[in-house]
Parts: C-alpha cells; sequence; structure tokens
C-alpha cells in the first residue's frame, strides 16, 4: 500500500501563536502515526516561488492522511493556524512502484 504525504508550504505571521498550532496538532498527527520528513529548515527555490515553510508529513497510506486532515481534532488544530499564517497544503498519494 503507497503511503500518504501532506506536503504544505506556509508563511507564518505570528510565531507564537503558530508555536501554539504546533503543540495542538502533535496528539492529532500521533494519533495518525504521522511523522515528519520536512519540517521548516533551510531551502532553496529553483523554479517557481515557494513559501518560505515547506513542511513533508508521512502517512502509513493516503487514507490516513486524508482522515486526518478531515478529521474534527485537525480542525480545530487547523482554526489556530488559519488567522495567523497563509498556506497551500495538498495531500498526495506516494509512488508504490
Amino acid at each position: 500500500m503507497a503511503k500518504g504525504y501532506w506536503i504544505a508550504n506556509n508563511i507564518v505571521h505570528d510565531a507564537v501563536t503558530y508555536d501554539t498550532y504546533k503543540a495542538a496538532n502533535a496528539p492529532v498527527f500521533a494519533k495518525w502515526g504521522a511523522r515528519f520528513i520536512v519540517r521548516g529548515g533551510q531551502q532553496r527555490a529553483v523554479e517557481g516561488d515557494p513559501f518560505p515553510r515547506t513542511v513533508v508529513i508521512e502517512f502509513d497510506s493516503y487514507a490516513d492522511a486524508i482522515a486526518c486532515y478531515d478529521s474534527p481534532e485537525y480542525q480545530a488544530a487547523k482554526a489556530l493556524r488559519d488567522p495567523v499564517s497563509e498556506g497551500r497544503v495538498v495531500i498526495v498519494e506516494g509512488y508504490d512502484g
């Protein structure tokens, strides 16, 4: 079964409140077995205009990645993030070749 991934690009306008979001999403990600592959860090844009923060989160399956995002617990955490950041999130199925 192919894994699932969240790929997120963010601009954070209030780091203190964003840290509250990160604390709130930690138990949700633990529940769904999420693993951070990329969490911020140095990046170099080679094509296009990225946001300054990139995050990649791995899940055991695409279905788990979708279910985590759609869960009421994650949506409550997301409500903390929305007013203090701009972002793009794509949920993708990994290649299982």
